[in-house]
């Protein structure tokens, strides 16, 4: 019995492994262009970028973990099928109680890891996005700076040059070049720096000692002036860049937290890992297929469940925020339904393998034989 466990341990895994890597390539290289282009416009820094697709996986592997291990334990289960060994396996007396022995030790695991990753693992890759995007929008005035490249700022009849870019931001030998109507204003400076107000909101473009050119090209009257420090007001960061959005709220925070957004967010991270138990009692009476039929034949019928159940969810979490249903049932209601359903499946498949015809007894296939 510990063999087989252990069997159908290793093929669940396996399989499991194997689809939710293909899954989150799927989606991490849809991701990946649009961070390559990004990074290309310039709305990116370029040594971000690597780090912006690994904070997205953890993200994405909230939603694959549930989906994956429902198609990793079907598919595992109905291979078995196909191949006779799963009822070679029930003719020794494993059973469905003791395929779900054997898979509960690694849905613990996976619930475990699941939760972390829902509680604190996937709201920290959000808050860190957050800070990308806001050094994005900070940097937007200005632009990704690189050493020895010529970038717009603010609109296009600016353009800066800086010749070095510190690790710090500090850029020098500056060249800045504006157009103002007729006017064309150029900059020359030893360094410069950006500044943020003390409110987070405000910022400037501060230059250091250089020197300052005015005037319509073709005509004598150019104005000169030096400067030691020569400050230039960038465009605000929105009030709505500077909030952390709800889905990166530390799970501390949300449990002192009364409003219904914060009780509807709590209840959607709990679902990961309860969903986990739920799918696997789905999974194994959905598993069991004809031989004749193939490992895909109830493919299609779990991934329908499960968008049901996903939908649900989603539902339900709406209704939480806007204060339809109760605190005390959360989304709860909808991990019940699913439970049901997969007991009376399972109950099902029971009633099924009863009334099944039992084979010939050895004493009757002797007396055959003579």
């Amino acid at each position: 019995m510990i063999i087989l466990r252990r069997y159908l341990l290793r093929e669940t895994l396996s399989v499991w492994m194997v689809v939710t890597l293909v899954l989150l390539g799927i989606l991490l290289s849809n991701q990946f262009a649009r961070v390559l282009g990004d990074a290309a416009a310039n709305r990116l820094p370029r040594d971000a970028v690597l780090q912006a697709m690994g904070l997205t996986s953890m993200q994405y592997l909230t939603i694959l973990v549930p989906v994956a291990f429902l198609l990793g334990v079907m598919l595992a289960l109905a291979r078995l099928y196909r191949d006779s060994e799963m009822a070679a396996m029930m003719a020794c007396g494993v059973g469905s109680g003791a395929v779900y022995r054997a898979l509960t030790p690694l849905v613990a695991l996976m619930a475990a890891g699941l939760a972390w990753l829902s509680l604190e693992g996937a709201p920290w890759a959000m808050r860190e996005l957050q800070a990308i995007e806001l050094e994005m929008r900070r940097d937007a005035a200005l632009g990704v700076v690189e050493p020895g490249r010529f970038i717009t700022i603010g609109d296009a009849d600016a353009v800066l040059y800086a010749e070095q870019v510190s690790a710090d931001g500090v850029l020098r030998n500056l060249f800045i070049q504006r157009q103002v109507g007729e006017r064309t204003e150029v900059v020359l400076a030893d360094r410069g720096e950006r500044r943020t107000g003390a409110d987070g909101q405000t910022q400037s473009f501060v230059l250091f000692n250089g020197r300052r050119y005015e005037g319509i090209p073709g005509r004598r009257d150019f104005r000169v002036v030096e400067f030691a420090e020569h400050g230039i007001p960038l465009p605000p960061v929105p009030d709505s860049a500077l909030r952390t959005s709800i889905e990166g709220i530390a799970f501390s925070a949300l449990l002192g937290d009364s409003d219904p957004g914060a009780l509807a967010e709590l209840h959607w991270r709990l679902s990961g890992p309860v969903s986990l138990f739920a799918l696997l009692l789905l999974a194994v009476p959905l598993a069991r297929t004809d031989p004749r039929r193939g490992r895909f034949g109830k493919v299609g019928i779990g991934i329908l469940i499960y968008l049901v159940y996903t939908n649900l969810l989603t539902a339900g979490r709406l209704w939480l925020e806007r204060g339809v249903l109760p605190e005390w049932l959360g989304l709860w209601w909808v991990h019940a339904l699913v439970l049901a359903l997969g007991v009376v499946l399972l109950l099902r498949e029971q009633g099924r393998l009863r009334r099944a015809p039992a084979p010939p007894r050895d004493d009757a296939l002797a007396g055959a034989a003579t």
